[in-house]
């Protein structure tokens, strides 16, 4: 019988975590591996030595203090706190608007977890693994859960999108950073959609079969090209889904996408604003936004520093010398380390599982593998 509209059928994609043999395969490699783990350790050594420089270099004459108002931290957690919880709720709403059944507290780990998989990893590829992974672990549907996480890429976009426009309408004082954010925007939207557009032509000429010249040019072979293969047949099975999408659920999604970059860029203002309320807003609100959304850019996990430097020549003159470095070093924490801290705590062993995996030995393999077992004689008959 075919599923309702709007629905991902989970019969043929129930996503199952089944032990696997340990295979010994020279061509496995780590998404980790202890190069790697060290480029992490280093990068992070370089964005916290980047902070003590800039701290130390800005230190007030008269003395100075890395402490802030409480009232300060309590409006800075709190916006993180609403930031972190809004994105849950746009990820679990987008799911049910297609379909696919995703708790709230699923959803937190999904964005958690993700939070701490980029961290650790060089370029943020360990991002969408420990997402899927921790999505796949809770049985949600291998499909599902592949439209779930473009889903979370084209809402960012469109709600990114919404904060500039308002920013370039009400913050017009604000310089070269609304050039700067309009920037970010327009190469975050540039890489979705064309990222969109060659999946979904890739789903509907690729999805089986050996894999083409190029792909053996940059090395897929057909063990890489399978995996990617299951992939392709996840999106193109699902494509039809996102437009029988709830409408409500749907808005109601962007929404709280809108609203959690909103939250995520009142934490600087939180900071300095309490102590000093006279400096313009305007810029604490536009640069940070080109700050956090430009630093994906940066190979270096946790940035290596680039984004610390960043603040300081955009912002240093911008927020008074007597708490520049208490305000770099709290949005730091309050929008960087505090989500790897919570991650950790909450999906950590999962984002772990994923990072370390070797070919289609590892977890987000074996999903996979199970995922193409369990629709094999649904494909048989087709």
């Amino acid at each position: 019988r075919r599923p309702p509209a709007g629905r991902v059928s989970s019969a043929p994609f129930v996503a199952r975590i089944t032990p696997a043999r340990p295979r010994s395969s020279s061509s496995a490699r780590p998404l980790v591996t202890p190069t790697r783990w060290l480029i992490t350790l280093v990068s992070f050594a370089g964005a916290i030595g980047a902070s003590v420089w800039l701290v130390w270099s800005s230190w007030p004459t008269g003395g100075g203090s890395l402490a802030l108002p409480i009232t300060a931290h309590l409006f800075a957690a709190g916006a993180a706190v609403s930031e972190v919880t809004l994105r849950a709720i746009k990820i679990s709403l987008s799911a049910r608007a297609i379909g696919v059944p995703l708790t709230v507290w699923t959803a937190l780990r999904v964005s958690l977890g993700g939070d701490f998989g980029a961290a650790v990893t060089p370029a943020r590829s360990g991002a969408e693994p420990a997402r899927f992974l921790i999505m796949a672990e809770a049985r949600t549907p291998v499909a599902g859960a592949v439209l779930v996480l473009w889903l979370e890429l084209v809402l960012e976009m469109l709600s990114l999108a919404t904060i500039a426009l308002v920013i370039a309408l009400f913050f017009r004082e604000a310089g070269g950073a609304v050039a700067s954010v309009l920037a970010v925007i327009g190469t975050y939207a540039v890489t979705v959609l064309g990222a969109s557009a060659f999946g979904i032509g890739l789903s509907r000429r690729n999805a089986n079969g050996p894999p083409p010249r190029w792909a053996r040019t940059v090395g897929l072979h057909a063990g890489r090209w399978r995996t990617v293969q299951r992939s392709l047949r996840q999106l193109r099975d699902g494509v039809s889904s996102v437009r029988n999408a709830n409408a409500m659920l749907m808005f109601g999604s962007y929404v709280a996408s809108a609203l959690h970059v909103a939250f995520r860029l009142a934490v600087l203002p939180a900071l300095v604003l309490t102590s000093f309320p006279d400096v313009a807003i305007e810029r604490l609100v536009a640069w940070p936004l080109a700050l956090l959304y430009g630093a994906a850019v940066v190979p270096a996990p946790g940035g290596g520093g680039a984004v610390e430097l960043a603040f300081k020549q955009t912002l240093g003159q911008t927020i008074p010398v007597a708490i520049f470095g208490a305000s770099l070093v709290w949005w730091r924490f309050y929008t960087f380390y505090i989500y790897i801290v919570a991650g950790a705590l909450v999906a950590g062993s999962a984002v772990m599982r994923a990072i370390r995996r070797k070919g289609d030995d590892g977890a987000v393999g074996q999903v996979l593998a199970a995922d193409d077992a369990a629709a094999a004689p649904s494909g048989a008959s087709r």
